[in-house]
């Protein structure tokens, strides 16, 4: 008989968990009310962005990453803000601050001589 040990115990109870949440957010994102609530309100973005995909298959890529790249920026319009807050915020976070002084000194000790 195979033992198993408590690491692999919690291991397999992990991967559960993962496995069990995954399948749920697969099928709550293929939920058509849920899509119809979502997206409303980005009904221009998304379909600038799908049909950018479309003109880039149908083999006019310049035009198709146009017209996508208006529909990313149509779609993401209202996260911008939140995350350049938060990058503007990054290093007020105690490890993020010490990140440049540590890229400094790794500067300064590398030579290629």
């Amino acid at each position: 008989m195979i033992s198993i040990t408590e690491w692999q115990k919690i291991g397999v109870g992990i991967t559960g968990f993962g496995a069990f949440f995954i399948l749920l957010g697969a099928l709550l994102y293929f939920d058509s009310v849920l899509l119809a609530f979502g997206n409303r309100h980005k009904l221009k973005g998304t379909s600038f962005f799908l049909g950018g995909v479309i003109v880039v298959l149908l083999r006019w890529p310049l035009l198709g990453m146009f017209l996508e790249t208006y529909g990313f920026f149509s779609l993401f319009r209202g996260f911008f803000p939140v995350a350049f807050g938060f990058l503007g915020n990054a290093f007020n976070i105690p490890f993020l601050s010490e990140l440049p002084q540590l890229f400094r000194r790794l500067q300064g000790t590398s030579s290629m001589v």
